[in-house]
Parts: structure tokens; sequence; C-alpha cells
């Protein structure tokens, strides 16, 4: 295609090299980072030791190269900064714009100091997880593949704890393809001999229906919850006579748990793996107040309670990155044509994002 020529006056986006151990995603890849440039913008791509695209993929597309993590000192101060997960943590004020997931906005550990970075800089955040339509529904998510992946772990820890494996899930790698999952999952589960049964709540949404998605396609049973079932109100007690228990809801409000220590202290309890697909035990929402710290891909599980009947835990807040290249041009697919807008952020969901990022960083004052 023939590229749009770009002028002094081009829109500079500097996608920057993600620091988040095992991430392996991004939220701009080569393809679509073409497609920018096609539209005029000029991009800047980090070099990445960690990315599943390689970054001569991107050079091939007309972007411009540089060192890893050098956006701190090279970029210029009025080039959006693109990223997927929150920065390393640091003192040093944040004088660019920032598109990432910062995982502050609902007042997590560290909030009021990141976010008074951008204060002292004069720089300004456009939360990923907060971009939303007119209606107030995100415009672009990973839900369907953290569903997918964290069904696919939680039913391999399962399948390890049923065939007396220790730890019951190794040290979690992604995968190149959906297929490569799926097989593995499928050969886990024949090996048990059983029937896996899986309670999914939030499986109307993107994330359930992730879940769901695997759970049927490796043969498990899947109980299926949605606003309906959990009318009532936890803590559930069904949640102890399921295999496994998946949580894909994502909470924006306090609301009674879904489960609780009291509860799972049961002779009675069939349940031995949870996985907090949602993952959020930081903050004051957490509909599963069972555990206090996130899981990762080099140590994917904790046991919350001990033999001879162990309950295990796996809430990993990157799940997607088990299919990198998938989830990342899923995840693209859905932000691009808001990118194509960043050569005005006085419009749609940029407008919002920066009104919300006012409003958090007011809150800042007064805590």
């Amino acid at each position: 295609s023939v590229r749009r020529e770009r002028t002094a006056l081009s829109t500079h986006i500097w996608l920057r090299a993600e620091t988040k151990p095992a991430e392996k995603r991004t939220p701009l890849p080569p393809a679509h980072a073409g497609r920018l440039i096609d539209a005029g913008f000029r991009l800047t791509v980090e070099k990445s030791s960690q990315s599943v695209f390689p970054w001569k993929l991107y050079e091939s597309t007309g972007c411009e190269i540089a060192a890893e993590h050098s956006w701190v000192r090279d970029a210029p101060a009025d080039a959006i900064v693109l990223g997927l997960k929150e920065l390393a943590s640091s003192d040093a004020p944040l004088v660019h714009r920032h598109i990432h997931f910062a995982h502050v906005y609902k007042q997590q550990d560290g909030w009021g100091k990141f976010l008074g970075r951008f204060l002292e800089g004069g720089g300004c955040l456009y939360d990923l997880e907060f971009l939303v339509d007119e209606q107030g529904r995100r415009v672009a998510a990973f839900g369907y593949w953290a569903g997918f992946a964290g069904a696919a772990l939680g039913l391999l820890a399962w399948a390890g704890h049923a065939t007396n494996q220790q730890p019951v899930l190794n040290a979690v790698h992604s995968r190149p393809n959906q297929q490569v999952l799926l097989n593995d999952v499928s050969e886990a589960i024949a090996k048990t001999g059983r029937r896996p049964v899986a309670l999914v709540i939030g499986a109307l949404g993107r994330c359930g229906r992730g879940a769901v998605e695997l759970c049927e396609a490796v043969g498990a049973d899947v109980i299926k919850w949605d606003l309906e079932e959990t009318r009532k109100g936890g803590p559930f007690e069904e949640i102890l006579g399921v295999d496994v228990f998946l949580n894909c809801v994502f909470i924006g409000k306090s609301v009674p748990p879904f489960l609780t220590n009291d509860v799972l202290r049961t002779d009675s309890r069939k349940l031995s793996v949870v996985c907090d697909i949602s993952c959020d035990p930081y903050g004051d929402y957490n509909p599963i107040p069972i555990y206090s710290q996130c899981t990762t891909f080099g140590d994917p599980v904790q046991m919350l309670m001990p033999e001879p009947n162990p309950l295990y835990l796996i809430a990993i807040d990157h799940l997607p990155s088990l299919l990198p290249q998938e989830s990342s041009e899923d995840f693209c697919e859905q932000l691009i044509p808001h990118l194509m807008q960043l050569n005005n952020l006085e419009q749609g969901v940029w407008r919002r994002a920066h009104d919300l990022f006012c409003q958090k960083t007011s809150l800042i004052q007064i805590v």
C-alpha cells in the first residue's frame, strides 16, 4: 500500500518494551502498526527481549526502532507512550501521555504515588481498562483470552492433583497457538480417567465465554452462572460441589463475597482448584477474599488449604500471555479504530479517559 507522507506534525506513538516478567503480549502487533503508518502516524518501536513479535517485523512496516526501555530518556515530550502492563516502579515524574493498563483506579496499593508522578511531571494516563464508549462499555479487552487461558490452567492443576503430581502445576510457559494448549489440557484430563466439573461465574461475559469454550473443547462439564444465579448474593456453598471454580466477573463495586474461608472449611468440600481469572486481590472489591497476593507464571499455584483435602489457587494477572500472539492480535483489532483517532485526543474514548484521569488524580489531594 502507499503510505501517507508523514510530517513534523504527525502524531508520534512510541511503543515501549514491557518490563513485567513473562509478558510477551503487545497492544500493537506489527500488522496493526503498519496500518497506523499508512494512516500517517509516526511510530517508534522499542526492541524487546520478551515480545512474541520480533522487532524486525515492525521495521519492515516502516517503524523506527529504538533501544529497549529507552522511552524514559529518548522519547520526545509530545510522544504518546503506548504499552500494555504497568510501568516499572520509580519515583521519577512522568512527562508523557501514557496508554497502558495501570491498575490504580480502584485505589490499589501505591495508586496515589503512581498518579502523583503524572501530576508532578505534567503527563497524563489513558488507562486501557477504562477506554469506554458512550454507553460505558469497554472498547477493547483481553477478557476472552483471559478466560480461555485461566480455564486451561485451572483444569491442568486439577488434573495434576487428580494424578498426584507434585507440584500440581509446574511453571507456566506461553504456547505458540491455542490448539497446542487445547491438546495439552485434553491429554492431562485423559490421564485422570475422569470428567471434571467446572463452575464459571460470569459465564455470559467475554471472559466467561472464553472459559466456557475452553472447558467444552476439552470435554469438561460446565455449570454456567451469571447475574441470575448470583442475584441472591454470596457466599455460595454450591461452589464446594464442583472440581474447579473459575471466577470471570469484573467487579466495579463492593459485593457479598462468592467464597469465604469459613465456607471452605468443611470436610465435604469437593472443590480442589480456584482460578480467580478476574484477579484483583489488592483492591476493595475482591469477591474472593480468600487470598492476598497473585500467583505468577513461574509459581502459578498457591496451596490455600493443606492435605488431606487440599485447595489450590491460581490468580495470575496476565493470563492472556499464555497465548500472546492470538490475544495481542485480537485485542488490537478491537483497539485500532480508536488508535486511529489519537491525532485528536479531544474526542471519543480519549476524551472520556482524560476526564477520568482528572477525576482520579483529584482524589490524591484528600487521601
